[in-house]
């Protein structure tokens, strides 16, 4: 049984987890479009930087609060990343004061990887290796569930409030704000986690010998249906990547549709397809099967992007919004339960951080490209504010929800070869 104590502080931190991200995978890009360059470029430069420091980061720090959480606990990677999250997330902006676009665009980059390092570091391995720890396979779909409906209310402040501060205050405000929240809200969160006792040792070895061991083959075979469903997440965030840097871009530039009712289709969408669905999905998840849930969401999200990308309308793009946006909470709540279901109990944080390289650098750096390959080669070419650019067309969407097929493939194959070993046994 979880505590109100812990419940408390795994919301208030799942929460700021998702409020910063969605700030980051969003506004960022949108910040850079719009006050430094409308080339597409420099936003899949970012999203892929960004993601390769969230993998390297995710991986060493949870290795490393693995091998010392028996003595210091998991708290004190929370406490200083969150801190220094939303440090980060306040100065991003700053990049902008630089009239060179070249160092500006730089400059924005390196913000984001360092506030990419904190933000993973706390929450990318450490904290979903802390949800790990404190959850049996009996509720973790239960708390996930939990955490997506955190994470969809998250998202929808920033998507639903951004706008309206933007509009009113400016960029700069908006992120001021951001990262004041995190800082203040983090550092009463942490303090509150109760940690459980361990109930392995640490791995053995060295540290370096600890990530070294994971790369090795007869290791990866012990771990093969965690390696195949890592895959299979890789492939459905290649898929989401394609369009989801560039959703407010499309929505503003090719379907002519201000910041404020772009925020409201964004705001009911995740209202409806996101918030309203995660806690029953997280039970039907514990019930029906991580499996069959996350193979239907792959079928539902194909069917949901490509009906969003016919769409024109305001109500019509609410409603195939949530076509879309209610698989996602679907998929991230199933797979997220199945891979905490399958990782060795002693290397939670090391394994979390696996999780992010197959979920975020395998997926970040192709599918923003892709994306930004789409838009400049079929998009619409534009001037805004006399820089020339690209305008993303439906395309994207296209392409997303096709491609989104793909990520079946290897969860049909998880279990298989088990099956077929104990068949010849007998």
């Amino acid at each position: 049984m979880l505590t109100k104590r812990t419940w408390i502080a795994i919301i208030i931190l799942g929460f700021l987890g998702s409020l910063a991200w969605g700030v980051e995978n969003q506004f960022f890009n949108t910040f850079i479009y719009n006050t430094i360059t409308p080339d597409p470029r420099p936003v899949s430069w970012m999203v892929a930087a960004s993601a390769i420091t969230a993998t390297l980061a995710s991986i060493f720090m949870g290795a490393l609060s693995d091998r010392i959480r028996s003595r210091f606990g998991r708290k004190p990677f929370l406490l200083i990343g969150y801190i220094g999250w939303g440090i980060t997330t306040a100065l991003f902006p700053t990049a902008a004061l630089i009239h060179s676009i070249g160092i500006a665009v730089f400059m924005a980059i390196t913000f984001d990887c360092i506030m990419t390092f904190f933000g993973s570091s706390a929450n990318d391995s450490v904290f979903h290796a802390y949800v790990a720890d404190i959850t049996t396979v009996n509720n973790r779909g239960k708390v996930m569930g939990v955490l997506e409906i955190v994470t969809w209310v998250a998202l929808l402040i920033v998507y639903g409030g951004a706008g309206i501060i933007i509009d009113a205050m400016g960029y700069y405000a908006f992120f001021y704000m951001i990262g004041g929240l995190v800082f203040v809200l983090g550092l009463i969160a942490s303090l509150l986690l109760q940690e459980p006792k361990p109930t392995h040792e640490r791995p053995k070895g060295t540290y370096w010998s600890q990530i070294a061991d994971t790369f090795r083959w007869a290791t990866l075979k012990k771990q093969r249906d965690l390696l195949m469903l890592l895959v299979s997440i890789t492939l459905w965030g290649i898929a989401q990547n394609i369009f989801f840097p560039y959703l407010m871009i499309y929505i503003n530039t090719y379907l002519e549709i201000p910041t404020m009712q772009a925020s409201l289709i964004i705001f009911c969408a995740i209202l409806f397809g996101g918030i309203a669905t995660a806690y029953p999905l997280g039970l039907l998840a514990d019930r029906w099967g991580r499996r069959n849930v996350a193979l239907t969401a792959v079928i539902a999200e194909m069917i949901g992007l490509i009906a969003f990308s016919l769409s024109r309308s305001v109500p019509a793009l609410i409603l195939t919004g949530i076509l879309w946006l209610a698989p996602i909470s679907a998929w991230t709540i199933a797979t997220g339960a199945w891979s905490k279901d399958l990782f060795p109990e002693d290397k939670r944080g090391q394994f979390g951080g696996y999780v992010i390289l197959f979920s975020v650098a395998l997926t970040m750096v192709p599918g923003p490209l892709l994306g930004s390959w789409l838009i400049t080669t079929f998009g619409i070419p534009t001037v805004i504010d006399g820089k020339a650019g690209f305008m993303p067309t439906s395309l994207i969407f296209q392409a997303g929800g096709i491609a989104t097929l793909l990520a079946a493939i290897p969860l049909l194959r998880i279990g298989k070869q088990k099956k077929l070993e104990l068949s010849e046994q007998e």
